[in-house]
């Protein structure tokens, strides 16, 4: 009885002291957005584009076509004022398959005595040229040597692209890069004839991320890092040669059947 008794009181106290304690005050949604609004704070997300850049970016390329045999490519070279300006084409490519295949515009190479390829992590290579696809702008290089870490782009359908949807251009504008501009598609199906009136490129995405010469070649990617196009020419009426709002890119179908690849 006594040992009943002694359980039965604890019992009550237990239950007083429970009693006194305050009650938790359940989650709303707004304390629930005070603490994602707080954790953002302290550790803000990558933007949308800046997780595309660095998923294509150790797939990309710098592409330098040599027009003249003296010259090694060595960016750095300083030519006397007395002497010729070396003649360089410079582009971007974008490594497709693992085994140093590369997609670049065929405009990027054209005529190139030897063609030279340096990897994201500055790895430089010869390239050979070895299939064209002069309707579409194409050119598949195929490195000679290769770094260690070679990384190939995941390459996706365009059946679900829409206008309005995000997307990047990676390349080397000018030179400069690689260099990464966002935009959306503001386009599909379009046509573009060279500035000569001579080539007439189909079924091209249209988009306005920022391009320029140098950007020719580079990938054209959506927000989860897959390449959509290869970018090969911008619309500008003046002689600037400069990025007035139009890009275009050949769909990635056109490009992977230039490497004989199979369709998605």
């Amino acid at each position: 009885m006594w040992s009943l008794a002694g359980a039965l009181l604890a019992m009550a106290a237990m239950l007083l002291v429970l009693g006194l304690q305050p009650r938790q005050r359940p989650l709303t949604q707004d304390d629930i957005d005070a603490a994602v609004r707080h954790a953002l704070e302290k550790e803000p997300l990558p933007s949308p584009y800046a997780k595309a850049a660095e998923a294509i970016a150790p797939s990309v390329v710098r592409v330098i076509g040599l027009m003249d045999e003296k010259d090694d490519g060595d960016e750095n070279v300083q030519l006397n004022a007395e002497k010729k300006a070396l003649d360089r084409s410079l582009g971007t490519g974008v490594v497709i398959l693992d085994n140093g295949t590369i997609l670049t515009n065929l405009h990027v190479v054209h005529g190139a005595r030897r063609i030279k390829v340096r990897f994201h992590n500055g790895h430089e290579s010869e390239a050979q040229l070895i299939n064209v696809q002069p309707e579409n702008d194409l050119a598949v290089l195929k490195a000679t040597s290769l770094p260690d870490d070679l990384e190939a782009a995941t390459m996706r359908s365009t059946s679900d692209l829409r206008p309005g949807d995000q997307v990047v251009a990676v390349g080397h504008p000018f030179g400069i890069g690689p260099s990464t501009s966002a935009g959306v598609v503001s386009g599909l199906k379009r046509e573009f004839r060279d500035p000569e009136g001579k080539k007439m490129l189909t079924n091209l995405i249209q988009f306005d991320a920022a391009a320029n010469p140098g950007n020719s070649g580079g990938p054209l990617v959506t927000m989860d890092g897959h390449v959509v196009g290869i970018v090969t020419a911008i619309l500008n009426p003046t002689e600037a040669r400069t990025f007035i709002g139009i890009g275009f890119a050949v769909p990635i179908e056109n490009a992977a059947s230039a490497v004989g690849m199979p369709p998605f």
